[in-house]
């Protein structure tokens, strides 16, 4: 393996963790976005038919499962939920959605640590070969998934102030 080729491995999985869960200068990242989130909030949409934190979460971790999966080439269906890309979620005034919501945002934190795990496993000289059963590289596919979750970590922000605003 070549140096080169672990150092860029080195600084996809640093984008990655930046991205989710690791210091960044760029403010909130996808699980710092979550963080101190409430069932209420979390499942409050700004608009019928908008998106809401709870769901973003969820489509969050189904993105990570699909890059693993053409990362590693498990099977499909794999994903803990049936479905796929987005899933509906409980809407604000629920009975008791605590446990699913923090069993939810379990869920990306477990789907995050598998897809890191496939990363690290990588052969840092394939980065750039296309992935089997996929028009993308490895790389690019790290790379896209890191902008999933600082695009989504953004969109959470928002819903925040929004929510706390009144607006919406």
């Amino acid at each position: 393996m070549a140096k080169t080729g672990d150092t860029r491995l080195a600084q996809l999985l640093d984008a990655l963790d930046e991205a989710f869960d690791r210091m960044s200068w760029h403010g909130a990242n996808l699980r710092g976005a979550l963080r101190a989130v409430k069932p209420v909030q979390a499942s409050w949409r700004s608009a019928p038919g908008r998106h809401n934190i709870w769901e973003l979460a969820v489509h969050a971790a189904y993105w990570k499962y699909a890059v693993r999966r053409k990362l590693t080439g498990e099977a499909r269906g794999t994903f803990a939920l049936e479905g796929s890309n987005w899933f509906a979620r409980p809407v604000a005034g629920d009975a008791d959605p605590a446990g699913s919501w923090r069993g939810d945002v379990r869920l990306l934190i477990d789907e995050h640590r598998r897809l890191r795990q496939a990363v690290m496993t990588l052969d840092p000289g394939r980065l750039d070969q296309r992935v089997p059963r996929s028009k993308y590289s490895a790389a690019f596919l790290i790379r896209g998934v890191t902008a999933h979750d600082l695009y989504h970590a953004g969109q959470i922000q928002l819903l925040k102030r929004l929510q706390a605003s009144g607006k919406g």
